[in-house]
């Protein structure tokens, strides 16, 4: 249930956007501004987050963690300002930024390790059902309960949730848990790597800039650029998150098979933002219907995942949760920086008499350079460490 929100409230900005700039008279630039700033509470707690789980671990981190989210909805539904909103999007960022590594936490702790992979991939279906339910169905709802109302219906499944996790059985933290100094100075590790840093890029640009689009620009773009109606842009969302949903269900079926005939999970990764760039490459240039090739970019997205196993395959297993936050940290850095910036972009672009259309395709061009330069980095020759990894 955590994930599920975590990823809906994640999405729901681009369902919503219209409303909100009309409103609140929000120009692109402050909407990036406000629904990034969820990227920006999730992603600066990722570095202490796995700390906190080290100590307390993650039934008491995750159901604390989720009141806060709680108490940010309720502040984003009741705001009429530009940064009483940021304030509320930056602490259900906060409140939700534990759903996903808390899982992996406690998974770790209560089954065995045969059981990982179906584990993963049914919390990966819990996001993939999150975005769906906040595209179709809340565009449906809005005229009944507004976007104020939405977030208020939020308010109160986060705070089940963490009512829920206060009354389930805990493991006890391991009490040979690093001390904090310790713990700084293995994050040092991570970042000092030359394997994290081949992942990095493709994460922060490819990953982080799929976040940007599917949170709030997705619509903003099929009804600007593509000429849609809200209910039409709405609809792409639904079938992008479908798709999205259906590569995490492909992953977790398909590729223990997939190994076993020689395809391994590097190839797979490679393959999916392979598929990625050339899908990003045909809505800048429009040579496909939006309808098609929006559900594929988020295909391809699905894929992305298989990065964080790959990765921590390359440190001890003593440094997983840690691998997993840094690079989660990255990534949420970049989706928070590109959501702000592609609406900065935007609005500079139309001050040159472009259009509006003119300007968030070339925004989007900009963008998909960047991460043609972070896909080609990520095919370099690699170190045998790395090598290792994709075995």
């Amino acid at each position: 249930m955590g994930y599920f929100l975590s990823y809906g409230l994640r999405s729901i900005n681009a369902v919503i956007a219209p409303e909100l700039a009309q409103e609140l008279n929000i120009t692109a630039s402050g909407l990036g501004l406000l629904t990034s700033a969820y990227f920006l509470g999730f992603g600066l707690f990722q570095l202490p987050l796995g700390m906190l789980l080290d100590h307390f671990g993650p039934r008491r981190v995750e159901s604390v963690l989720l009141l806060v989210g709680a108490v940010g909805c309720l502040i984003f539904a009741a705001g009429d300002a530009l940064y009483t909103l940021a304030v509320g999007r930056a602490l259900i960022g906060l409140g939700v930024s534990a759903c996903l590594m808390a899982s992996f936490k406690a998974f770790s702790q209560w089954f065995p390790i045969e059981r990982m992979p179906s584990l993963t991939a049914t919390i990966m279906v819990a996001g993939g059902l999150g975005a769906l339910t906040v595209s179709t169905p809340v565009e449906m709802a809005l005229p009944f309960l507004g976007w104020r109302g939405v977030f208020v219906g939020m308010a109160l499944l986060l705070f089940i949730s963490a009512g829920f996790l206060f009354m389930v059985e805990d493991k006890v933290p391991d009490a040979r848990a690093s001390s904090v100094g310790e713990l700084w100075r293995s994050l040092r590790l991570v970042y000092g790597n030359r394997v994290f840093w081949r992942y990095a890029p493709q994460s922060g640009l490819t990953v982080g800039g799929f976040m940007a689009l599917q949170g709030l620009w997705a619509v903003p773009w099929l009804m600007t650029v593509n000429q849609m109606s809200r209910s039409g842009a709405a609809a792409v969302l639904f079938s992008m998150a479908l798709a999205m949903l259906a590569g995490f269900f492909f992953v977790a079926i398909c590729s223990g098979w997939l190994l076993r005939i020689g395809v391994g999970p590097l190839f797979l990764l490679r393959a999916g933002m392979g598929i990625f760039v050339v899908a990003q490459l045909s809505i800048v240039a429009d040579v496909l219907p939006a309808s098609w090739v929006w559900p594929v970019l988020g295909f391809a997205f699905s894929l992305s995942n298989i990065a964080y196993p790959l990765l921590t395959a390359a440190f001890p297993v003593d440094l997983a949760g840690r691998v997993n936050t840094a690079l989660n940290l990255v990534t949420f850095v970049g989706a928070f920086i590109l959501q702000w910036g592609i609406g900065t972009l935007v609005d500079l672009l139309g001050r040159f008499d472009l259009t509006p259309a003119e300007s968030f395709r070339g925004t989007m061009g900009g963008l998909l350079v960047l991460q043609i330069l972070a896909y080609l980095w990520f095919l370099m020759p690699i170190s045998e460490a790395q090598k290792r990894v994709g075995s």
